[in-house]
């Protein structure tokens, strides 16, 4: 396994100046996998010197986007020529499933692709003509990169997630600085010998490990990043915008979720299991659009759940590197405390305990929990309303499609939601009337980099993905001239 214990910085692999370092551990067994650099305020001051001096000096703002887009498919193509080895330290680094971390990698790679795609079409769509009312002008609206970007990742789809930010920006033509999440910075670190490999120049992307409160305060705070991008929970997603707000700095936030699936009565009850359990289950509930609160027509309400427990204790649980494993442990023992007392607080606010809400008696170490099913959640409890990031889904039931959509649409979050009907035209009504950024219809969680990625209300700011991610890092630029050879004739007749 390589060394994790400098940065990438300036196209150099250079120690932290403080000599800082944490441990990151493997969730399966609490075993140490690698000692990381852990940087400070002056370590990513270097970092934005550097972007700073690549995009105001550098040849990547000004090469075509053409010339950006070959580099990215080198870096899609060195993710994908080391897929397995990613993968397989993305498991010990989260704890989640081979072949879900293939998937993830595989996807990675896809995204790279993708914006290279757009970085070639923003040669012929960069500038476009205005259309005046005075014909003694003309104008032009030019699109343009912001600058350097600050990006902060989360920990549960690591390499992904940096992904949805590292490569529209440089297809924009920014440069970046890249924040991991200090639980899960290995294959981050991994992403900078790709790009080193691919001959990407010197300051355009720059990766610094370490906590929150210091690297990611220092990368909000600092004067020479322009925009800053952050997925994660509400609490930060707030700290920043505030931060933020001191030199109005462009913001993009993905946030947290609580997101509802209404399931009819006239839904065919086994792929409606299928898909509540890949809803809450997939990538052991640490998903922010994970589907938790599940609303079941009454009538078909009993005999989904009597499934969804035969199904969900069927479940195999272990080492992510197992085969056959479809959950593994959470990512790290304070994820796994939280939950645990989630789960204590359901019980204590009257919900049914229907299956799970245990560590699973055949494993002594590691963060294992058993997938959770609660159904008769009260709507007022905390369970219901708040997120727990884990393999928790709670259920309840409803009468009439007024009352599900009123029940879905009462919550602070607006990431996700879904809805299941053999009706279509019931479906499509009832997803125009949920309010939030992505909504499935007989489905849920699949997504897809083309499309738009973002939630309503307290779930966050903006959209990533698709057209829309690559204009969070471009600026638009109004350039007007005079064409007429009379005076304008203000002073001059």
């Amino acid at each position: 396994m390589n060394r994790y214990d400098q940065f990438y910085i300036n196209g150099q692999w250079v120690s932290p100046l403080n000599g800082g370092s944490f441990n990151s551990y493997d969730p399966s067994d609490e075993s140490l996998i690698a000692t990381v650099a852990s940087g400070s305020a002056e370590d990513v001051d270097v970092a934005v010197k550097a972007a700073r001096a690549a995009f105001d000096e550098g040849p990547w703002p000004r090469l075509s986007g053409a010339e950006r887009g070959a580099f990215l498919r080198k870096i899609a193509d060195g993710i994908r020529a080391r897929q397995e080895e990613l993968a397989t330290l993305e498991v010990r680094d989260n704890g989640k499933p081979f072949p879900e971390a293939m998937w993830d990698i595989g996807d990675t790679a896809g995204c790279f692709d993708f914006y290279a795609n757009l970085a070639e079409e923003l040669d012929a769509q960069r500038e476009k003509p205005v259309a005046l009312a005075d014909d003694r002008f003309s104008s032009l609206a030019r699109r343009e990169p912001i600058g350097v970007a600050g990006a902060i990742v989360p920990w549960n789809f690591p390499m992904l997630m940096a992904s949805w930010k590292v490569a529209p920006a440089l297809a924009a033509g920014c440069c970046i600085i890249l924040k991991p999440a200090e639980q899960t910075s290995l294959t981050a670190l991994e992403l900078a010998r790709i790009a080193d490999e691919a001959g990407l120049p010197a300051g355009v992307l720059n990766i610094v490990t370490g906590p929150g409160s210091s690297v990611g305060a220092a990368i909000t705070a600092h004067p020479g990043v322009d925009k800053l991008a952050f997925t994660g929970s509400v609490p930060v997603g707030s700290r920043i915008m505030q931060a933020a707000a001191q030199d109005i700095k462009n913001v993009t936030l993905e946030l947290g979720g609580k997101s509802p699936f209404v399931i009819f009565a006239d839904s065919d009850i086994e792929q409606a299991i299928e898909w509540i359990m890949f809803g809450i289950f997939w990538n052991k509930g640490e998903v922010c659009s994970a589907t938790s609160r599940v609303l079941v027509e009454r009538s078909a309400y009993e005999p989904l759940l009597a499934r969804l427990a035969e199904e969900t204790r069927k479940i195999r649980i272990g080492n992510g590197m197992e085969e056959g494993v479809l959950l593994g442990p959470l990512v790290n023992k304070n994820q796994y405390d939280g939950t645990l007392r989630a789960i204590s607080r359901g019980l204590e606010e009257g919900a049914r305990l229907v299956c799970g809400g245990e560590r699973p008696a055949h494993l002594d170490k590691g963060f294992y929990l058993q997938p959770t099913v609660f159904a008769d959640v009260p709507e007022d409890s905390w369970i219901w309303n708040e997120e727990i990031f884990g393999p928790v889904v709670c259920i309840r039931p409803f009468d009439t499609e007024e009352e599900a959509v009123k029940s879905a649409n009462n919550s602070r979050f607006g990431l996700g939601a879904a809805v299941m009907s053999k009706d279509l035209e019931r479906c499509e009504r009832v997803a125009r009337r949920f309010r939030a950024g992505i909504v499935w219809i007989n489905c849920s969680q699949p997504t897809f980099t083309e499309a738009p990625w973002g939630g309503y209300k307290q779930s966050g700011i903006g959209r990533e993905l698709g057209e829309w991610g690559l204009g969070n890092y471009l600026e638009t630029k109004q350039i007007t001239r005079y064409d007429s050879q009379q005076p304008w004739g203000w002073y001059i007749k």
